[in-house]
């Protein structure tokens, strides 16, 4: 496949090409150097588009490093980079949380103050990665299963192989852990020690699993073609430069953000919350599609799924750690009652959608139920008053837990033939299931 002289793929310069403003004017910032000041609108596209870039640069990096990686650390790897600007931009706000403590001893609620922002875009990237992106997957393959009218998978559903149950069995173990947290006051470096710790299992678990030459395109391809030493340095050239370009873009993209927000009159939450993850997911939900556009569907929800893992345990655990070096003390994150109810609304989603994996398949009714709640939220975040949309919080809540419940209880034995396959069924046997 590989040939001599390939050309370089246009997407790579265009990638960069994205990030050269918005490196320049967050360097610039923080260097003293001369820079336009730019209103707020204008600069959360510039950094929006830098922090876009980088993440492509990091997705085709950490694909063809697979090349010379095992695919279960290759996996783990590319979930770590898939969600790195989510890190990026909570954990300014997080860090920022951790300055207003410090100061004040204690963290003003409401919706603006960086202590509420903390785990906006937490919770939003993780509601739009099942509620937008799964569905997104099965409508993408079916379109393409459709059009290729072989024997391929049929249209509108989504299945997988059994060795996804490593995802859903620490996805299992994290969300039952998490449905605590709203009955907390604080988000504690206990928590990020078991969310951690959860992580490491699934990272260690992972990495047990047999190597396999992946399946490259586009710009990944035309890196891991490369001879080793070459495309050894392309690749860690790619994760350094991206690095840099997110370092020096992401508080100015979040402080654009809010700007933008200020100016427009809409709630500061909400604008982190959703218009944030956007960015940050976009170009995982790109791949994402472009699998599932190839009928590889299984692969695409994969990496989704192993995306939510990520957010679901280190970057939640992450983020009580930043605050804890930020505000000088050994104090959580205060929870107060909005963030409690978007934790308890982003748990409850998230035990929902382990349920309705357990037996391998993820359905266009599936998904559509879980496209069709979200976008119920969705609509009442932005269109009732807060109080309102409080009680619907609480009502989607019910309603994700019932239906999660009434399926662990209708397939017990997928349960817990899932968790066991997940925590200990070695990757051979699973492989041949």
């Amino acid at each position: 496949m590989n040939q001599d002289g390939p050309k370089r793929p246009v997407q790579l310069p265009l990638a960069v090409a994205a990030t050269v403003a918005g490196t320049y004017l967050g360097a610039a910032d923080y260097l003293g150097l001369p820079h336009p000041e730019l209103p707020a609108a204008i600069a959360v596209l510039i950094f929006g588009a830098a922090i876009i870039g980088a993440a492509f640069l990091l997705s085709w990096a950490a694909e063809a490093a697979q090349v010379d990686i095992s695919a279960g650390l290759a996996i783990a790897l590319l979930a770590i980079v898939a969600v790195l600007p989510e890190y990026a931009v909570d954990l300014v706000f997080t860090y920022q949380a951790g300055q207003v403590f410090a100061e004040q001893g204690h963290c003003v609620t409401g919706g603006g103050n960086p202590c509420s922002l903390a785990l906006a875009n937490m919770t939003g990237a993780n509601r739009i990665l099942v509620g937008f992106g799964w569905p997104l997957v099965v409508l993408v393959a079916s379109i393409a299963a459709a059009r290729a009218r072989s024997q391929n998978p049929r249209p509108g559903r989504v299945e997988f192989k059994p060795a996804v149950s490593v995802e859903l069995a620490f996805l299992g173990v994290a969300t039952v852990y998490s449905l605590t947290l709203p009955l907390r006051s604080s988000l504690t470096l206990i928590d990020a020690v078991v969310f951690v710790a959860i992580f490491a299992l699934y990272a260690w678990r992972l990495a047990q699993a047999p190597t396999d030459k992946p399946e490259l395109i586009g710009v990944a391809q035309w890196v891991g073609g490369k001879p080793k030493k070459s495309r050894r340095s392309y690749v860690i050239g790619m994760f350094a430069t991206a690095g840099v370009i997110i370092l020096a873009s992401a508080e100015h993209f979040a402080e654009s953000l809010v700007g933008t927000g200020e100016q427009l009159g809409v709630d500061k939450f909400l604008l982190v919350q959703w218009v944030a993850p956007l960015a940050s997911e976009s170009p995982e939900l790109i791949v994402a599609c472009l699998y599932a556009a190839r009928l590889k569907a299984s692969q695409s929800l994969a990496t989704l799924l192993s995306s939510k893992v990520n957010q679901w345990t280190l970057l939640v655990g992450t983020i009580p750690i930043v605050f804890a070096l930020s505000a000088g003390t050994f104090s959580g994150l205060p929870l107060d009652g909005h963030q409690r109810l978007e934790l308890l609304l982003t748990a409850a989603q998230s035990l929902f959608a382990v349920s309705i994996l357990l037996d391998h398949v993820l359905t266009g009714a599936a998904a559509g139920v879980l496209f069709g709640l979200f976008g119920i939220q969705f609509a009442a975040s932005i269109v009732l008053p807060p109080e309102a949309n409080q009680w619907v919080t609480i009502v989607l809540s019910g309603v994700y837990i019932v239906l999660a419940l009434l399926r662990l209880t209708l397939r017990y034995r997928h349960t817990g033939r899932t968790f066991k396959d997940g925590i200990a069924t070695p990757f051979e046997k699973l492989g041949k299931v």
